[in-house]
């Protein structure tokens, strides 16, 4: 995370440097320097997989909506990490799900982001009204430190009736903080170009069909295929049903970024320690463990509720058409 100075001492960081390389837009029509001139505005790059970046909806979505009519303009600019999240259909209906109701820059080609010489999902710029950008924050926190630009912001653009209060938020669900205290899993991705400790006997194969099998036990933050699968370049791909991917973690959430091929809906079972979840589900899981994998997206397949240790996760898809992303944990 960066520190930065007080909202007393906001120095420019250059002039924003507009969506002209944006590929569409939703909820908005294009926005233009014109449309945007005299306004404060607030980029926000996200990616719609990213629990990171969900972490920070709550605040962003609050400070869109009440700010609004006092000078702020929120845009989101959508710069897509793996390739479903290019479907405009797909980013309109997560948009629609995580009622993320300002301003979408559609940046499917990364024009915008290299305009902002941009290299993290999340990442927030405040621009004041002349254009310049006086603020950025890159990843979550600092919440408070952001409102307090905004709010200055938009006292130094004339705004009357810019109080001190801050939005309340009371993130649930995918938005929940997470339990940083006891976070000791990392970001893990499942295809070859940045996996890292794969635990299967004899290692993995790429961009080929193998029937892997998974060790009696694992290593912290270790995982392992069984069935027949593809390890391609982005995503371990089942090629036949009962194929099930084991992770040892050491969090309160467990996600699963996820994509089902060619339409089809796809049940799975999910087990830690060798049993059904119960009260630890998450928000796409039955007490049972049971749940279906449908849309192209991130999946909370566990929530603790109780203390947090070592645990061994479990998933096992009962049809093949899965490509499996990334593991993220809060």
């Amino acid at each position: 995370m960066f520190r930065h100075a007080g909202p007393a001492s906001l120095s420019a960081e250059g002039h924003l440097p507009g969506f002209d390389g944006a590929t569409g837009w939703l909820n908005s029509a294009p926005l233009t320097a014109a449309d945007l001139r005299g306004k404060v505005l607030l980029v926000d790059f996200w990616t719609y997989t990213c629990i990171n970046w969900l972490r920070t909806l709550a605040h962003i979505r609050g400070w869109a909506e009440k700010y609004r009519d006092r000078g702020l303009v929120v845009v989101g600019v959508h710069t897509p990490e793996f390739p479903f999240e290019q479907d405009v259909d797909n980013v309109r209906e997560a948009a629609k799900d995580m009622r993320v109701g300002y301003p979408i820059a559609l940046d499917s080609e990364y024009a915008v982001w290299r305009a902002f010489a941009n290299q993290y999902w999340p990442a927030v710029y405040i621009a004041d009204a002349q254009g310049q950008i006086r603020h950025h924050q890159f990843g979550e926190g600092q919440y408070e430190e952001c409102e307090r630009v905004i709010q200055q912001l938009l006292r130094e653009a004339g705004h009357e009736g810019i109080g001190d209060d801050l939005v309340p938020v009371a993130a649930e669900g995918f938005e929940a903080q997470a339990d940083w205290t006891n976070l000791g899993s990392p970001e893990t991705y499942l295809g070859y170009e940045q996996a890292q400790n794969f635990a299967s006997p004899d290692g993995a194969a790429f961009d080929e069909p193998r029937t892997y099998v998974a060790p009696d036990s694992l290593k912290l933050n270790h995982w392992a295929l069984s069935g027949d699968w593809t390890i391609e370049r982005g995503a371990s791909v089942l090629n036949r049903a009962d194929g099930r991917i084991t992770f040892c973690f050491h969090a309160r959430d467990v996600h699963l970024v996820m994509r089902p091929q060619a339409g089809t809906s796809v049940p799975f079972r999910v087990l830690v320690d060798g049993e059904p979840p119960g009260d630890a589900h998450g928000l796409d899981v039955d007490e049972q463990g049971r749940g279906t994998l449908v849309q192209p997206r991130l999946y909370q397949l566990i929530r603790e509720r109780g203390s947090i240790t070592d645990r061994t996760f479990e998933i096992t898809f009962l049809a093949p058409g899965v490509e499996a992303y990334v593991f993220t944990f809060g």
